[in-house]
């Protein structure tokens, strides 16, 4: 299937679209990586999806061309980044939501590249509720911890 400039077009403003509104979200919690850094990873990955479909509408041999490999080396790229972004400070680990955040914008951004948009806006949907929703049960849970903890400490 050869994608006409109107394809093209769609599928990166979806990608830049969703990695712009996941990014709002990492802005309004104080994140360093925000709105441009998710925009530009899901739009990448976007862009070597879309170079690897039109790569292989024009190669005569399909089997020579395989454009799921393209999406297998931008996860392993993420990941890199990904690893980047997570350290250790302060006796714990920091910034490993903001990595996988940006591996699931990279995701948003193949499923849009590909067409998937469907898949796009529910990826875009679930991660946006695992920041925000999820966000309070975590910090519930955590203070039901220390509570327990706390209890635990007074008795012993």
């Amino acid at each position: 299937m050869e994608l006409t400039l109107v394809d093209i077009i769609i599928r990166v403003a979806m990608a830049v679209g969703l990695g712009a509104l996941l990014g709002v979200e990492r802005t309004l919690a104080g994140k360093t990586a925000g709105v441009r850094t998710y925009s530009m990873v899901s739009l990448g990955s976007a862009l070597f999806v879309i170079i690897s479909q039109i790569f292989l509408s024009n190669v005569s041999n399909i089997s020579l061309a395989n454009p799921l490999l393209m999406a297998s080396a931008v996860v392993t790229g993420i990941g890199f980044i990904g690893a980047g972004l997570v350290i250790f400070q302060d006796h714990k680990v920091v910034g490993l939501t903001t990595a996988a955040g940006l591996w699931v914008s990279a995701g948003i951004g193949m499923a849009s590249g590909f067409g998937m948009t469907e898949l796009a806006v529910v990826a875009l949907i679930s991660a946006l509720i695992i920041f925000t929703v999820l966000w309070f049960v975590e910090k519930l849970l955590r203070k039901i911890n220390y509570n327990n903890l706390e209890g635990e400490n007074v008795e012993n």
